[in-house]
C-alpha cells in the first residue's frame, strides 16, 4: 500500500450544526456520536477516521476483549492505555478521546493516515522499520478495511456516494 492512498484529512469533524455529529457515518451509534465529534475536535483528527477505526476495533463495544489482551471500544493494549493516560479502558468516552489523542500522536509521526493506522494496529516499531504498511496480514487488511469505510464502505449513504466495488483475483 502507498503512503499516499488516502485523502483524508487532519482536521476535526465541524460541521452546520455545531457539535460535529452529523459528518459521522451513519453506522455510528447516536450514543458514541457526541463523543467522538470532542475527540475530532480536541485533537484535530477526523471524526469519521476515529468512528471507522471503532467500527473496525470493536464494533462500538466497550466491553470487548480481544485474545491477545486488547480492551474495550478502542481496543487498546494495557501498557498503550497507560501510556495515554487511560486507567479504564471501558470508559467509552475516555478512549475514545484516548483514541483521537493516539491518532493525533500518530499522524504527526508518520504524516499519513495508512502509516498511522498500521501503527496504531501493529505499533509504531515495524512501520518505522520499513517506511510503509509492513507486510503483516492482520495490518494490511485493518489498514484497507478503514480506508474503505472512509470512503463509504459499511454506510447506509456510500451506494448514493458512487461507492464501486470490484472484486479482483
Amino acid at each position: 500500500m502507498n503512503a499516499g492512498s488516502a485523502s483524508v484529512g487532519f482536521g476535526g469533524a465541524g460541521t452546520a450544526d455545531g457539535d460535529g455529529t452529523r459528518t459521522l457515518q451513519s453506522f455510528v451509534p447516536a450514543q458514541f456520536a457526541p463523543a467522538i465529534a470532542r475527540a475530532a475536535r480536541r485533537w484535530s483528527v477526523a471524526g469519521t477516521l476515529l468512528a471507522a477505526q471503532l467500527y473496525k476495533e470493536s464494533n462500538f463495544n466497550p466491553f470487548v476483549r480481544s485474545p491477545a489482551g486488547a480492551q474495550g471500544i478502542a481496543q487498546f493494549m494495557p501498557a498503550t492505555a497507560r501510556a495515554m493516560g487511560l486507567t479504564n479502558p471501558f470508559d467509552a468516552e475516555r478512549a475514545i478521546d484516548a483514541q483521537g489523542h493516539l491518532m493525533r500522536d500518530l499522524l504527526r509521526q508518520f504524516g499519513a493516515v495508512p502509516l498511522a493506522l498500521a501503527a496504531y494496529n501493529a505499533g509504531p516499531a515495524p512501520v518505522l522499520r520499513c517506511g510503509c504498511v509492513p507486510p503483516i496480514p492482520e495490518t494490511q487488511a485493518y489498514v484497507a478495511d478503514i480506508l474503505g469505510l472512509l470512503n463509504g464502505a459499511g454506510d447506509a449513504l456510500g451506494a448514493a456516494a458512487g461507492l464501486d466495488i470490484r472484486l479482483v483475483r
